[in-house]
């Protein structure tokens, strides 16, 4: 399918105008504080209109002599004054102070948090921030505050998703110009396969011969820490973590038998490398969900038995990158994009 000729030229000159910006701007660490030479503004369509009637009014009047028609002339040349000022200011001064977006799975919705922040007396409304061909989202930042703005992401394939850029804009008040500048940081995501597959997971027996359980409790595995639950037995609880001010904690550990699910790439008997890839996916999401003790086994990585969100995100992150070095990055995919912090 060809390309339209304008399409192609107006893509051109984003590239060029994106290109400029950078070197204008350069790279930029967090927290980023919008300085006024790094604002830009021009006027909106609704602006070049009020301008187009100002100048259509400018004539009449000198035409006729017309002494009222020459005073509401000028008295909107200093509303357009006004508003151009206002709307310079809404943004001058505003500090992105944190930007994240945890790890997301493939095709499925994810989400990059904004945190805004301005010292200033007055508030900001209608401060928007977008991706790139991307629909702005925007939030009111109180006086002397901060706030947080979420942009949605999604991503059609696993691996790394980079952001190159954010912009962040204003057309308060009155719409009649809109002041932006771009934000250049490292933003990365890490993006799971797409869970899917039917196939039963592999269970192989977690007991040892001779393993003797301890405190009498028929329990013999050291697991860690989880919150204190009704029902749970006052003989489980962290005292010494409690009496240091942590809140009730249970110590928890695995049953003498309980089943191991072992998880190996080779042993999939599916053609379709992402295909296996999702299958794994799924196995791990329904293990952890269980509270089953899983591990994972790709070409040179070995990940040993154990649950816990932290192992998900190792299993799923092996995964995501199975197959893709580390340093590669593709750019955000047509419907959103990913994290400085995953």
């Amino acid at each position: 399918m060809r390309v339209p000729f304008a399409a192609t030229v107006r893509a051109r000159l984003s590239a060029r105008l994106a290109a400029w910006v950078r070197r204008r701007q350069g790279a930029d660490a967090l927290p980023v504080t919008l300085a006024r030479r790094r604002l830009y503004i021009l006027p909106t369509r609704a602006g070049l209109g009020f301008g187009l009637l100002w100048v259509m009014m400018l004539l009449a009047g000198l035409n006729y002599g017309n002494s009222l028609a020459l005073f509401f002339t000028f008295l909107l040349a200093g509303f357009a004054l006004v508003a151009m000022n206002d709307c310079h200011r809404n943004l001058l001064g505003i500090t992105l102070v944190a930007v994240s977006a945890p790890a997301m799975f493939a095709r499925r919705a994810g989400v990059l948090e904004l945190v805004l922040e301005h010292t200033a007396p007055r508030a900001r409304p209608a401060v928007q921030a977008a991706l790139d061909e991307q629909p702005p989202a925007g939030v009111e930042l109180p006086p002397h505050g901060r706030a947080r703005l979420t942009l949605p992401l999604t991503a059609a394939r696993r691996g790394i998703v980079r952001i190159d850029r954010l912009l962040l804009a204003t057309s308060h008040p009155f719409g009649l110009f809109r002041t932006w500048t771009w934000v250049h940081l490292a933003v990365e995501v890490v993006v799971y396969p797409h869970p899917a597959g039917s196939l039963p997971r592999p269970v192989t027996s977690g007991h040892t011969p001779g393993a003797s359980s301890r405190d009498g409790s028929g329990l013999d595995e050291w697991m860690g820490l989880r919150p204190f639950r009704d029902g749970d037995s006052p003989r489980q609880v962290a005292w010494k973590a409690y009496a240091r001010g942590a809140p009730l904690l249970v110590k928890e550990y695995s049953p003498a038998g309980a089943d191991l699910c072992l998880f190996d790439f080779a042993q999939l008997r599916i053609p379709d490398v992402e295909a296996r890839l999702s299958q794994l996916a799924r196995w791990v999401i329904d293990a952890e969900a269980g509270g089953e003790r899983y591990g994972l086994t790709l070409p040179g990585v070995t990940l040993a038995p154990n649950r816990g969100p932290e192992h998900r995100h190792r299993c799923l992150a092996a995964l995501a990158l199975y197959g893709i070095e580390a340093s590669a990055a593709s750019g955000p995919q047509p419907a959103a994009a990913a994290p400085l912090h995953a």
